[in-house]
């Protein structure tokens, strides 16, 4: 019997559909050219063009970056770095033009800056949830690299739960990676998903790596934005910890009657902190503070506000298999 015989005999279930077959294929990426384009037309309109100028030494310096519609009424998420020390602040808007901005607070340690602008029509962009995040998931990341406007980039989640030290020298913590390119002047564009909702802040890429680029997850960015339009300023409780979200084993959660799958995973104790003074150790999973579920590092940083600073707090970690609780003393962050 020949190989064509043999082919033909093959039992439907197994030569058919043809899987791989051009149209396949084509369908496939007219279906992912569908949803890029979409994400790209919806929220374009909410992304911005910053320009920041200062003076040092008599000579005026200017820089560009990005930033996205927080609010109908004119607040605008960026990165610190792309405002940070300006003297003046200008945003160019896809639908209404140029504007001067104010800057309403930053917080260097998270690398997220607020500003605000007098503008009419402005539209805000939707917001998503950075614990729905999965790797492998489809991203689009808007921005205006070397002032090229309203460039698009795609690609996918690379890694959860990356740890990024910002331009203040603290670790910034539950950072999103992606490999959807970023180059300078993307900073502060919205990282968004096939839902056309925002999940991360764009704020760095490591040249001359290639694939290897960041952003603040978008629930630390709202936290942080709900603050600086509240108070101006972030000011937080220490404990010197670096975390980042990790799982629960599901057999220890279900032995302590705990109620979530996640906590916040210690990878490194401060020397001298209140965290080593509590005697918290790295590997330790953190799932409570003062009775409150702690499911990760957002609701943390959150946690820790500024009513916990020099408030005996207590602390409930799992080590191992054993859940145990912890007495610390927040301490005001400095610098």
């Amino acid at each position: 019997m020949s190989s064509d015989a043999a082919f033909v005999s093959l039992p439907d279930a197994l030569s058919s559909p043809q899987v791989h077959s051009p149209s396949a294929e084509s369908e496939a990426l007219d279906a992912y050219s569908r949803v890029v384009t979409h994400v790209a037309e919806s929220v374009s309109p909410s992304v911005v063009r910053i320009h920041a100028e200062s003076s040092q030494r008599g000579q005026n310096r200017g820089g560009s970056g990005s930033g996205f519609v927080f609010t109908p009424d004119g607040f605008i998420l960026t990165n610190s770095h792309v405002v940070h020390g300006a003297d003046t602040l200008h945003v160019w808007t896809l639908e209404a033009g140029n504007f001067p901005a104010r800057l309403i607070g930053e917080d260097p340690d998270t690398d997220l800056a607020l500003l605000r602008v007098d503008a009419p029509s402005l539209r805000a962009v939707k917001l998503g949830d950075s614990r729905k995040i999965r790797v492998g998931q489809l991203v689009v990341a808007i921005g205006n690299p070397y002032g090229f406007q309203y460039t698009v980039t795609a690609g996918v989640v690379s890694a959860l739960g990356r740890s990024l030290r910002s331009q203040s020298g603290r670790l910034i913590d539950d950072v999103i990676q992606t490999d959807a390119a970023l180059n300078p002047g993307n900073s502060g564009g919205p990282l968004v998903n096939a839902a056309g909702e925002v999940i991360g802040v764009n704020t760095a890429t490591i040249l001359p790596a290639q694939g290897l680029c960041f952003a603040i997850s978008v629930n630390t960015a709202e936290f942080i934005a709900s603050k600086l339009i509240r108070y101006g300023v972030i000011r937080r409780a220490y404990i010197g910890v670096q975390a980042q979200t990790a799982s629960i084993n599901r057999n220890i959660a279900r032995h302590h009657h705990l109620d979530i799958q996640t906590g916040a995973l210690v990878l490194g104790v401060e020397p001298n902190s209140p965290a080593q003074r509590a005697g918290l150790h790295e590997g330790d999973l953190i799932v409570a503070l003062e009775g409150e579920a702690v499911e990760g590092v957002d609701v943390l940083h959150r946690v820790l506000g500024e009513e916990r600073i020099n408030t005996w707090t207590e602390m409930t970690i799992l080590r191992g298999t054993q859940k145990i609780k912890l007495r610390v003393l927040p301490e005001v962050r400095r610098g």
